[in-house]
């Protein structure tokens, strides 16, 4: 894992994806990135936006962002890695919901999960 692609000093961009807050989206679980703190939904989530956040930013090193969890992931290798502690929070906070935000998860969200 590149220790370039880490800034331990960046704080996470919000409680939940910036993405899906923008749009009027929903996301299942989080995951943030370690370069700049942009905090996205996972591949599970409709709109997956973790994953076009690497992808338009080559940003490559996320850490989870849900409480409880301190995995990493490496896009570019496409394996989970280590990193060191990063700026808090290091999950959004423990009452808000998975799926969330609450208000925005529609009755029927596993049918728009992905695999």
């Amino acid at each position: 894992m590149s220790e370039t692609a880490i800034d331990p000093t960046v704080p996470p961009s919000g409680p939940g994806c910036v993405d899906c807050d923008a749009s009027g989206g929903w996301w299942f679980h989080l995951r943030r990135c370690a370069a700049c703190g942009h905090v996205g939904c996972c591949d599970s989530s409709p709109a997956q936006h973790a994953t076009a956040h690497w992808r338009d930013t080559g940003h490559p090193l996320v850490r989870s962002y849900e409480p409880g969890e301190d995995w990493w992931w490496d896009y570019s290798a496409g394996a989970y890695g280590q990193g060191p502690d990063l700026a808090p929070p290091q999950a959004h906070p423990t009452d808000q919901p998975a799926p969330g935000p609450a208000d925005r998860v529609p009755p029927d969200w596993r049918t728009h999960l992905h695999a």
